[in-house]
């Protein structure tokens, strides 16, 4: 089992925490990240996109030209593809890019991303952390006085925190997240994890009774 020294804003050592085995010693499977964040990617995307296919695109319901007689090839419409202005052929549609991955296999690769960041020495465990007011700078401070700066940090609270999280929404790099809103996707593109002693327990809480997958 692991364990981890709980530190104050000041980075001062205020006790210790043991680690669950279950969800921060768990095997790393680059497969199951791989899975798991091209699944999140895949559900960002809008979809939007469209064209019109020759029976949408207007006009063109006449023959441009005779059958025969001109020397060219018939052609029954100025909106086929090959005329400009024409239909698209298999163009892009609107549609959905959300596919389903099984809750064993996202929780496997959360646990596993934890782990990789564990095994690294990429874990901050802070006993509280909050701020009075809506202000950059106070975020800021904290973070260097933990050695933290520079960005590429991972704030995991407990519950939301609307002053933390727009107090820090600013400062390229650092991201703030309750724990129900913890992903693969943030936990491998944040070079450091920040942690609460409250939110560690959440974790384990939501990650530690569910199957590991084989």
């Amino acid at each position: 089992m692991a364990s981890l020294d709980i530190v104050t804003i000041a980075n001062e050592k205020s006790g210790s925490i043991d680690l669950s085995s279950t969800v921060f010693e768990a095997p790393t499977r680059p497969d199951l990240f791989h899975a798991e964040v091209k699944r999140q990617l895949a559900k960002r995307r809008r979809g939007t996109h469209s064209s019109k296919n020759r029976a949408a695109v207007s006009g063109g319901g006449s023959k441009p030209y005779r059958q025969k007689g001109t020397g060219r090839a018939r052609q029954g419409t100025i909106r086929a593809p090959q005329f400009a202005g024409g239909g698209v052929v298999f163009g892009p549609v609107p549609r959905s890019y959300h596919h389903a991955l099984p809750k064993k296999v996202r929780k496997a690769a959360l646990r596993g991303a934890l782990s990789h960041r564990v095994a690294e020495s990429d874990v901050t465990v802070v006993d509280s952390l909050s701020v009075d007011e809506y202000k950059t700078r106070e975020v800021v401070k904290v973070l260097d006085a933990l050695s933290l700066g520079g960005g590429g940090v991972l704030i995991v609270i407990d519950e939301p925190d609307d002053k933390l999280q727009r107090s820090a929404r600013n400062i390229p790099g650092v991201t703030v997240l309750p724990v129900a809103g913890l992903n693969v996707y943030d936990v491998l593109r944040h070079r450091k994890l920040l942690l609460t002693k409250a939110s560690v327990a959440a974790i384990e809480s939501r990650l530690g009774a569910s199957e590991v997958a084989s």
